[in-house]
């Protein structure tokens, strides 16, 4: 067996990515569909952000390790199993509707590696603090700037192979900032004021990876406590069980 074809046991190494769409309202200059209200861009881009740069992540180029990201958009979508098979790993549509993108992304055959699925609710409306559930009129979304949805993530390869590790050794991502320093967007996981919310593009921060880190921490533990409630719930009921079981064989 070839040394590269090897796993290196007891080792695991993660590339931090992130999924999402930004969105804008279309103009009256540009054309559309009928009915169609906004433009939108769907995509799996490096945490990263370029310096400079009006673009959420993508500092890095991914191909080194991403062989293809198919997203499955609606179905009145024409060719709706969008295949990408090169950086950027994106999709650019218009439409008038929200929907659950399905991202399917598939890694070198270096890798070894089965794909992997996630999923993404397509964020086209700025949804106001307090409006309810209603979008806020055309003239304060517009003013709001394009909508931003984007969600950290990372890719955790287990005892890869070493011909795969070399490639990801060989390829390190970009660090992440301390804090940002670009302008507060609107963020539609936590709303700020209008006058916050202009301008600027999200970024992704060292302290955001921590935030996210402990979030899984926390649901991680939500859950165990969750699992060991029901446990407990059921050893109870089959103490009944036993009980009601026993009294019947008395009778």
């Amino acid at each position: 067996m070839a040394t590269d074809r090897v796993r290196v046991r007891g080792l695991s190494i993660h590339r931090p990515i992130i999924y999402g769409n930004t969105a804008s309202l279309l103009t009256e200059k540009e054309t559309s569909p009928s009915g169609h209200t906004h433009k939108w861009t769907v995509a799996v881009r490096s945490a990263a952000s370029g310096p400079d740069s009006d673009i959420v992540g993508g500092a890095d180029d991914l191909g080194y390790f991403i062989k293809r990201v198919t997203f499955k958009l609606h179905d009145t979508y024409p060719n709706a199993a969008r295949n990408i098979d090169k950086p950027p790993f994106e999709v650019s549509e218009t439409g008038w509707g929200e929907f659950e993108v399905n991202i399917k992304i598939y890694f070198v055959p270096e890798a070894g590696e089965k794909q992997i699925t996630l999923y993404h609710h397509l964020k086209l409306h700025p949804w106001l603090e307090g409006e309810g559930s209603v979008p806020p009129p055309l003239e304060v979304a517009t003013k709001l700037g394009p909508v931003h949805s984007w969600q950290y993530d990372e890719i955790v390869f287990n005892d890869p192979f070493q011909s795969f590790l070399n490639i990801l050794t060989a390829h390190p991502p970009t660090p992440l900032p301390r804090t940002s320093k670009k302008p507060v967007p609107y963020n539609t996981a936590n709303p700020a004021s209008l006058e916050a919310s202009r301008g600027g593009v999200p970024e992704f921060t060292q302290a955001m990876e921590k935030e996210e880190a402990e979030k899984l921490e926390a649901a991680k533990k939500a859950v165990f406590m969750e699992q060991e409630r029901l446990r407990l719930r059921l050893h109870e009921r089959e103490k009944e069980l036993d009980l009601l079981k026993q009294q019947l064989g008395e009778t």
